[in-house]
């Protein structure tokens, strides 16, 4: 069934989000809507599913169309669990689902009408193989998987999940109803990237009209082939996925831009005329043609393209050691739990780097995160964390806790001391230029308030960034603004996502949290981010099987395929034989271990040295005695050449133990 819009327009008060909007939803045709924050891009979706109504403009579709629609934020809580709201979806077989298994309740108990509720189950039992009910439950036991419930989950009440969980049940849902017309507003939004990879292969292959909102650019490559773009109160379409868009949508603003200048041109040119002989009475009648002519004139604007010069003027962090957090061998868990959430954590997060957390949800990637931020303590195994990392994290839900009545430009400056630095210059780099940088806070989208804690977050000199779901509720041009700025920050980055353009545009290394464990990968892996292509297999063949362990430690890589197929399951016996070696092996080298650590400390201690009498070497004032000047300048000398000698010690220290398979012990790294 096709739904067709035509001439739409919006407005709330004096802003108008859209005018003229026309679209056509055909069967198979699956169409991504983007656009920036506050476009209207929600507004369209809720007129098209009959939730709003248009300003003006006409919305038609056949009187018996299904449309299935899902939102940002669901209203109320559903009742039952997961398994029969999911099921609900399939409608008539979900009533016969539960008549049967109400029936087979009663006939586990006393009831004296055993015969007539035996030859009832066996009516209901007909009609539940004839609407093809056992190929239902498959069906909702597959779509509960590819959307990483549990078997355990799918008994749950769904009363008791959070927000992102009962959005999975919402979506579970109706995909299973299978509507003729799909409406979805960002349904990435709460999904880890295993599930943003099955469901990209659930849509591509979907029957019905799709429409979606969406900032992810792979998902959109997967899914779409055709865009839709909300710009400037007007939608322009172009055939194609993101990749299509990105060169039509330049072609198209160039032809634009090309035909304002042409028209500026000929406007001056009229306006000159009209100027020269305005009080000539021999040339009235064709000036006042031209006047009606600029009139009548429908000027074209040029679409207000973004400032893609944005500067990102960060603050210098403080200096942390070259391995911000190392560990061995670690398990962490929780004192109530049954066991460790994750184990065998081998890794090393070194200075500078950005580092992706990527797994299922409730894998253990906010419990590593702990682990690694010192929140939580090792059950096994060691953690060493630098001393001298100062830290600034971003939550899910941070954006909502801003003071509505405060200015942008308040809450960036708030408690920063800006030195040399323009914090409006600054805010203007993160999207908020001129006199955005002076709106309410309760006057911004739900984007927008987000791009202005993630802008307070990066202006603070801290060496460690974490960010867990950064770009949740982000339009496409506050994702560029984000990556643009993870490729500036000088410190080390922490992101959990499941923007996998966005690991793969800034991540050094991903950390695999999967089945209990965290495996290292230098790089964006392919593999790692499309875990079930990897492994040749539907997402519900993998769901049960378990990782091969590995592990890489710095830049020595030793990690398995998460699925396990190309190495052998490493027995019990030979995993002890190596721990037992690795102590060997650091028992014989722990004077030369113990070296590294005291020379690195006395470097530290002499660099310092160095840079606070180049501090006081730097004052002015000083040099009004010429004698202190003197005794600092051949103090400042041999600090400097005490740091360096210490320097090349340690490295020839380390080059020597590193040779011998080893790491330094403690905070470890002066580079």
């Amino acid at each position: 069934m096709t739904i067709a819009a035509s001439g739409l327009a919006k407005a709330y008060g004096t802003r108008r989000l859209f005018t003229d909007v026309s679209l056509n939803l055909a069967p198979g045709r699956k169409v991504a809507l983007v656009g920036g924050n506050g476009a209207g891009k929600t507004t369209l979706l809720e007129i098209l599913a009959g939730l709003a109504e248009a300003d003006a403009g006409t919305v038609t579709k056949p009187r018996d169309a299904r449309i299935g629609y899902l939102p940002q934020d669901l209203g109320e809580v559903s009742e039952g669990t997961v398994r029969q709201q999911v099921a609900a979806g399939s409608g008539r077989l979900a009533e016969v689902a539960r008549t049967l298994e109400q029936l087979e309740g009663r006939l586990s108990g006393p009831d004296g009408h055993r015969d007539e509720l035996l030859a009832r189950y066996g009516e209901v039992q007909a009609q539940f193989e004839q609407l093809g009910g056992y190929a239902f439950e498959a069906e909702v036991a597959k779509i509960l998987a590819g959307l990483g419930f549990s078997d355990a989950d799918a008994d749950r009440a769904v009363a008791e999940l959070s927000g992102g969980w009962r959005m999975r049940v919402a979506l579970g849902r109706l995909l299973l109803s299978e509507p003729d017309i799909l409406l979805l507003d960002e349904p990435t939004n709460h999904l880890d990237v295993d599930s943003v990879a099955w469901l990209e292969r659930r849509l591509s292959s979907w029957p019905g009209a799709l429409l979606f909102v969406s900032h992810d650019r792979d998902f959109i490559d997967a899914v779409a082939d055709r865009i839709v773009e909300l710009a400037s109160g007007a939608a322009t379409a172009y055939e194609g996925g993101f990749a299509e868009f990105v060169v039509a949508r330049e072609e198209h603003l160039q032809r634009i831009e090309a035909a304002a200048a042409r028209q500026a041109r000929e406007v001056a040119r009229v306006e000159r005329f009209v100027e020269r002989f305005r009080y000539k009475a021999t040339k009235a009648r064709q000036v006042q043609s031209r006047v009606k002519t600029l009139q009548k004139l429908e000027r074209i604007q040029a679409p207000r393209r973004a400032d893609t010069a944005a500067r990102f003027d960060f603050v210098a962090p403080p200096r942390s050691s070259r391995v911000v957090a190392e560990l061995e061998d670690a398990a962490v868990g929780y004192p109530d739990g049954d066991g460790p959430v994750v184990s065998g954590a081998t890794f090393a997060i070194e200075r500078g780097q950005s580092v992706a957390l990527v797994g299922p949800n409730g894998a253990g990637k906010t419990t590593l995160l702990k682990l690694i931020l010192g929140e939580l303590s090792p059950t096994s195994g060691t953690v060493r964390v630098s001393s001298n990392v100062r830290v600034a994290a971003f939550g899910q839900h941070q954006a909502d806790e801003l003071d509505g009545a405060k200015r942008a430009i308040e809450v960036f400056s708030a408690g920063i001391d800006p030195g040399r630095r323009n914090l409006r210059t600054i805010l203007g780099a993160f999207g908020f230029r001129g006199d955005d940088a002076d709106r309410r806070v309760a006057e911004l989208s739900g984007g927008e308030r987000t791009r202005l804690v993630l802008a307070r977050l990066m202006v603070e000199p801290v060496n460690l960034l974490v960010l867990d779901e950064p770009t949740n509720h982000l339009d496409l041009p506050s994702c560029d603004i984000l990556e643009d700025a993870l490729d500036a920050y000088p410190g080390t980055v922490l992101l959990v996502t499941h923007d996998r353009h966005l690991i793969r545009s800034v991540s050094d290394a991903l950390i695999e949290v999967r089945n209990g464990r965290a495996v290292w990968h230098l790089g964006a892996d392919e593999k790692v981010l499309y875990p079930d292509e990897a492994a040749g297999l539907p997402s519900s063949a993998t769901a049960g099987l378990k990782s091969a362990p590995g592990t890489v430690t710095g830049d020595r890589t030793g990690s398995a395929p998460p699925d396990g197929s190309s190495a052998p399951r490493t027995s019990a016996a030979g995993k002890a034989e190596r721990r037992r070696a690795g102590a060997r092996s650091r028992a014989a080298t722990s004077q030369l271990r113990k070296r590294v650590a005291d020379l690195e400390r006395a470097w530290s201690a002499a660099d310092a040295e160095v840079s606070e009498l180049h501090r006081r070497l730097s004052d002015p004032a000083v040099y009004e005695r010429p004698e202190e000047v003197h005794a600092l300048a051949s103090a400042h000398e041999e600090a400097a050449e005490k740091a360096a000698t210490l320097l090349a010690e340690w490295e020839s220290s380390l080059a020597e133990l590193e040779a011998l398979g080893q790491r330094p012990e403690g905070v470890s790294g002066a580079t």
